[in-house]
């Protein structure tokens, strides 16, 4: 009789403890079950130069405008008569921002003595684009296009550098609801509030670099390294 008891007691201590075990697996499928889900990282910055995205860049179509081409992520414009661009046509599709972000690149004016690296970009505060001159009337200008109908050359942005040709020169641009900042060379060219004031570009064709694009004059210009940061 022990034997049988003992037999009996340890069927039913076998038979608690897999109900239990079931009953703990299935909490824990549960628990797995409600958990929420893993979210996609968001995307802060992007290369614009990275092969992926070499299909978004075309020709700005400027009457007699030069080539451009992308190697080894480093774009090159040629000279034109007298004006070249090229535009990234997929800004609004890949989602990048257009107010509370950074611009970041680096240009060269490979040969030519006049602009060499010419940034337009949005700023949708102002429903507007601005453009970044480097290198402009003469070579050694910088400044923003437009500001209550003045270029770079007429309003408070201006301001003079000189650049030499075959080096590379790094820009920041900083595109703000109520001011653009731009530093070249990691010193501070531009700090101006836009704030009520009317921001728009320069007549002529650089409109045919919207939404982002760059732009020479009578220069080949080589660009590389643009990054585009959400601030």
């Amino acid at each position: 009789m022990p034997n049988v008891r003992a037999r009996m007691t340890f069927l039913l201590w076998t038979k608690s403890a897999a109900v239990k075990t079931a009953r703990i697996v299935t909490a824990c499928a549960m628990l797995m079950g409600c958990r929420p889900a893993v979210e996609t990282p968001k995307v802060h910055q992007w290369d614009l130069l990275d092969p992926r995205f070499h299909t978004y860049w075309e020709k700005a179509n400027i009457p007699e405008e030069g080539n451009f081409s992308i190697q080894n992520k480093e774009l090159t414009l040629m000279p034109g008569l007298p004006m070249s661009g090229c535009k990234f046509t997929a800004w609004g599709t890949l989602g990048l921002p257009s107010i509370h972000y950074s611009i970041e690149y680096e240009a060269m004016r490979a040969d030519g003595d006049d602009i060499f690296g010419m940034c337009t970009f949005p700023v949708s505060s102002h429903q507007a684009h601005a453009t970044f001159v480097i290198g402009g009337w003469g070579g050694t200008l910088t400044g923003i296009s437009s500001i209550d109908f003045k270029d770079a050359s007429e309003n408070s942005t201006r301001a003079e550098q000189r650049f030499q040709n075959g080096a590379w020169h790094h820009v920041r641009i900083e595109v703000r609801a109520e001011d653009l900042r731009v530093w070249v060379n990691h010193k501070r060219v531009v700090n101006v509030s836009i704030l009520g004031r009317r921001v728009s570009l320069r007549p002529g064709y650089i409109d045919h670099c919207l939404p982002f694009g760059f732009a020479t004059w009578n220069t080949t210009g080589k660009i590389r390294h643009v990054q585009i940061r959400k601030l």
